[in-house]
């Protein structure tokens, strides 16, 4: 009662002032019912130029009109919402934070996955409510209870989770952190893994073409993370984690509120593997050895009254990695370590290898939105980074050392009214490779100029439409158009129709994304010698693609249905041919080359606090070798998908209890030939099918503590061979890069989560 005695004497002078005003106060949503205005918060009707902002006390006035019905409240780090005003009043509004986790809320859990249905483009947000359902140790296993994205393994060795959108490897999505191009160049085969799953706020999943704001070479879509807040994140988190396997983390986040203004947060995030596991006796480590320390400290500031808001991000990593035989010792005489290609061995010598990456990066995010137009702002991006890795594979060596620089200028404002909005603006990048495969040097610098120009019209009702278009001039690509469109219409109620194409072009860096070949004994052969990137040409591609979207209440519980269809159709692309086993060959298209999927799911709460999540995929994916077309090789083309979560409702002094469990059914792959193979290391034409099984229980004690336990690979499944002639890896018949199966077998693992 006390906190609306204080609202009503806040607005008393408003009550003087106009009844023909809509007028209020704009406060923080929290759960000790604390009054706190928002002041600076933005208030316009949508549709026009009117707008205000409230003032220290999150008052507000604005004039009411019949030719406008739909009033939108934001503020930096909330959750924008859109009210229906049809006549002048007086109200009072609460808003939620962005990141709020809120898992103990059933409502915030059936949105731990949120589909748009107003978006022009095809996003999927994956929130930390659904983060949480696996122990998330990195970024590469964020999506094993998601079917937008499909891991894989890339090798017999690593250990390292890759992943697939569309039918297509990571190097055809544009891979960004807060928009900013993060995997990429010299970080593509390990990078997913260098960003702690605690340190992601969300993730979101764009099917198609991306935007032209971020660059011209999203092919199959993008993935952004979003990294917590220093403002909004908890002032201390921590959690550990340990399977059976012998992995350990520990991650820590410190953030500090210093005034109104700034905030700091430091977060630290180490672990290690010690332990030699080889389950299937072949004499070569199923994981690798390894430790890696990662340290990222953020700046953040928000001054609601200017307008201004920014982010200042610095991280180290230092990542070690030791893999091969069992009995390999870096430091014995018998170690192999990269000194190139040799023909003869004794057999004494042990085949081993190791992988040191080092990387700085760094960015800054500067944004103003006008205050008196709160439609209309600009925005900065810049990011610094350089990664260098010293590796080298039984006797084959690779060292790399990516630097890059890239800046992005963006302004956002309206054309006439707030149903069409533009944005424009200018991108510089920078990369610098120095690259050593073995004894030959593939350095080179790459740099590109572009700008851009996109506009959207949206009505909220019917139809959304994005329309972009950039120019860039890139120094080994040349001048080149990028165009993308993104269509959106609503038939009826929860309906939405969605269309998209556009066009992607790319340098494929050859070496870097396909690191598992130097842990074989085939020889590198490109066979393109006049392109401008390692002899080869710039692969360029376009995609098309149609989804449908049906929300639906089935015994009084809400669901929704998509299907969705896309094509990627490739100019050129650079063929990457593992057909004869004794050889790798890079060489440019010379026919066709594309890539369908097809996708069909289910999402719906068909018991109260149990949901289900199902969906099949199918895909197409074949290139026209020089041996002739041939399907995508370790690519099954259908799958299956389910996930199950369950939680009890929060008490206070049971806690709470949530489940989850997720199955993987994969069909039939095509395997790479090995026909040239002597009998026994000859794998037949395609691999059979299977099913993978991980599960979670995590019990809630409070809103500070929490543990979990789990379990990953029940079924036990495991491929039998992953590597061929193990007992002879410097013969040429050595091979481990035909991985189309988990090496480890059934694993279990415990952890805890503490906030304060």
């Amino acid at each position: 009662m006390k906190q609306y005695i204080y609202i009503l004497i806040g607005l008393m002078p408003l009550i003087c002032i106009s009844q023909e005003n809509v007028e209020g106060m704009v406060m923080e949503a929290n759960s000790e019912n604390k009054h706190i205005e928002l002041s600076g918060a933005n208030v316009y009707w949508m549709n026009s130029q009117i707008g205000t902002i409230t003032n220290d006390e999150g008052l507000f006035s604005i004039p009411f009109s019949k030719e406008y019905n739909r009033l939108i409240i934001s503020y930096v780090g909330f959750k924008s919402d859109t009210l229906t005003i049809n006549e002048p009043k007086m109200l009072h509004h609460s808003l939620q934070p962005s990141n709020e986790l809120d898992e103990v809320v059933v409502r915030q859990k059936r949105d731990a996955v949120q589909k748009a249905y107003f978006s022009a483009q095809n996003v999927i947000t994956v929130n930390s409510a659904e983060l949480l359902k696996a122990a998330c140790c990195n970024l590469s296993e964020s999506f094993e209870t998601n079917p937008a994205i499909d891991v894989n393994f890339s090798d017999a060795l690593t250990g390292t989770k890759q992943i697939q959108m569309l039918g297509l490897t990571s190097p055809y999505l544009l891979i960004t952190q807060e928009n900013i191009p993060m995997v990429r160049g010299a970080s593509q085969a390990f990078g997913l893994t260098f960003t702690p799953g605690t340190w992601v706020e969300s993730i979101q999943i764009t099917k198609g073409a991306g935007s032209v704001v971020n660059g011209y070479e999203s092919i199959s879509g993008q993935i952004n993370a979003e990294l917590v807040k220093p403002l909004t994140d908890k002032a201390l988190f921590v959690n550990g984690y340990y399977n059976v396997n012998g992995r350990m983390e520990l991650n820590t986040h410190i953030n500090k509120r210093l005034n109104d203004k700034w905030s700091s947060g430091l977060y630290i995030h180490g672990n290690a593997r010690t332990q030699k596991e080889d389950n299937n006796n072949d004499g070569f480590l199923d994981a690798p050895l390894a430790n890696q320390i990662n340290i990222m400290n953020r700046w953040q500031y928000q001054n609601v009254e200017t307008g201004w808001v920014s982010f200042l991000n610095v991280r180290f990593l230092n990542d070690e990695k030791q893999v091969g035989q069992v009995d390999f010792n870096p430091d014995a005489p018998n170690a192999i370590r990269g000194f190139g290609n040799r023909n003869t061995f004794n057999e004494n010598e042990i085949w081993g290898s190791e992988i040191a990456s080092r990387r700085f990066d760094s960015s800054i995010k500067l944004g103003y939105v006008f205050p008196e137009l709160p439609f209309q702002s600009f925005g900065f991006q810049a990011s610094y980074s350089n990664h260098d890795q010293e590796s080298y594979f039984g006797v084959n060596r690779y060292d790399i050392n990516h630097e890059s620089v890239y800046s992005n200028l963006i302004f956002n404002s309206i054309i006439g009214d707030t149903q069409n909005k533009f944005k424009t603006g200018l991108t510089f990048a920078y990369d610098g490779y120095e690259e050593l495969v073995n004894t030959t040097d593939f350095s080179r610098d790459d740099s590109s100029v572009g700008a851009f120009f996109e506009y959207s019209f949206d009505n909220l009702e019917k139809i959304s439409l994005t329309a972009g278009l950039r120019v860039d001039t890139h120094n080994r690509l040349g001048t080149f158009i990028t165009p993308r469109l993104h269509v959106r219409y609503s038939p009826w109620e929860k309906g939405s129709l969605r269309g998209s194409f556009g066009r992607g072009r790319r340098a494929a860096n050859i070496f870097a994304e396909n690191q598992q070949l130097f842990a074989t004994a085939r020889q590198v052969q490109i066979l393109d010698t006049e392109g401008s990137i390692y002899g080869l040409d710039a692969e360029d591609a376009w995609n098309y693609g149609v989804s449908f979207l049906q929300g639906f209440t089935f015994l009084d519980r809400t669901g929704n249905v998509t299907i969705d269809f896309y094509k990627t159709d490739f100019k050129n692309q650079i063929v990457v041919d593992w057909e004869n086993p004794r050889a790798i060959s890079f060489y440019n298209l010379d026919g066709n080359s594309s890539a369908s999927s097809f996708q069909l799911e289910v999402n719906h709460e068909i018991l109260p606090q149990l949901e289900l999540r199902a969906a099949y995929k199918y895909y197409d994916v074949n290139t026209d070798y020089r041996s002739g077309n041939l399907q995508k090789p370790l690519l099954a083309q259908n799958r299956f998908f389910a996930n199950i979560g369950y939680e009890t409702i929060l008490t206070e002094k049971g806690g709470q209890w949530k489940f989850d469990y997720t199955l993987h059914t994969l069909g039939k792959q095509r395997l790479p030939n090995t026909n040239v193979n002597p009998p026994e290391f000859r794998l037949g034409e395609f691999a059979e099918g299977y099913s993978l099984m991980n599960a979670q229980v995590t019990k809630v004690f409070s809103n500070k503590f929490e543990v979990y336990v789990g379990g990953e690979n029940l079924s036990n499944f495991r491929q039998n061979n992953p590597v061929l002639s193990a007992e002879n890896p410097f013969g040429s018949n050595f091979d481990t890069s035909i991985i189309f199966a988990p090496i480890m077998g059934r694993m279990f693992y415990g952890g805890f989560r503490y906030k304060l």
